[in-house]
């Protein structure tokens, strides 16, 4: 028989694959440069987002420093406290992410978007990517204050580079978190009602501001089950003069990176939901 009806050649198929992805990274990064350009035309939110962590760095964190015993590992209570500020900043910019999709169904972005050839995975991927960058901006602003109140900020570059791939990781967690929230909810005033009883439980059942040896039992098995406690866990480790690591950096990688598929899967199935 003649080849005419023969299966292409594997390079085809590699060819089409290879495509495939490319255009998958394409509509992922097109809407991380959408998100990013709302950033570039208001660069003062980042501003007024660092403020609060700020206060708890300059108040709380100079007045808890006067009581013993708050810091774990030996860590002056400013250098234990910088770290979970850090992962505090993140958590409360990232957790009110979702109402922009909101804002966005309202203005009929949204529609716009669910009509693209773009796999719905590849819309929420390229918003938590945005989100990871706005995190990381917002954690160089952290870095800043801590490093001018005394901190004992370690510079490695193994060490940097940790530090930015949790907080990577911790803002796009978060923020898949408050977009399925918006999904389910799918007004602001929800959402803002939601969002506000989710981050205070979400922070204070964490290592953040105190070490696990102080909490209750069933305090410590609430923490166990939050992502922040892993986050801060790491940051600790990697950002800090003689931090260490609770649970070690790669089950704190772990957590992270697991939960942010199995929320970002979530947000997938739901975020065409969301125009109706």
């Amino acid at each position: 028989m003649s080849g005419k009806h023969d299966a292409p050649p594997a390079s085809t198929a590699e060819r089409t694959f290879v495509d495939r992805v490319a255009d998958y990274r394409t509509q992922t990064f097109g809407v991380v440069a959408a998100e990013l350009q709302k950033l570039r035309h208001d660069p003062f939110d980042l501003a007024t987002r660092a403020v609060q962590p700020i206060l708890w760095l300059v108040l709380f964190g100079n007045v808890m420093a006067r009581a013993r015993g708050l810091s774990g590992h030996g860590l002056p209570y400013l250098d234990f406290l910088s770290a979970g500020i850090l992962a505090q900043s993140v958590l409360f910019a990232s957790i009110f992410y979702g109402i922009s999709a909101i804002w966005e169904r309202d203005l009929g972005v949204l529609h716009r978007y669910l009509v693209s050839p773009a796999p719905r995975s590849a819309l929420v991927i390229g918003k938590a990517v945005s989100a990871s960058v706005r995190g990381v901006l917002q954690a160089a602003i952290i870095y800043v204050i801590a490093l001018a109140m005394g901190v004992g900020i370690k510079f490695e570059f193994l060490a940097t580079l940790g530090v930015i791939v949790l907080v990577a990781l911790g803002a796009a967690l978060f923020a898949t978190l408050s977009l399925i929230i918006a999904c389910l909810v799918k007004t602001r005033e929800r959402f803002m009602g939601v969002g506000q009883l989710l981050t205070m439980p979400i922070f204070f059942a964490s290592n953040a501001i105190y070490p696990l040896d102080l909490m209750p039992d069933w305090l410590k098995t609430i923490s166990s089950a939050n992502p922040l406690t892993y986050e801060v866990d790491g940051l600790r480790a990697l950002m800090l003069n003689g931090g260490q690591s609770i649970y070690g950096i790669a089950l704190d990688l772990a957590v992270l990176t697991g939960a942010s598929a199995v929320l970002i899967t979530i947000a997938a199935r739901l975020y065409p939901k969301m125009a109706s």
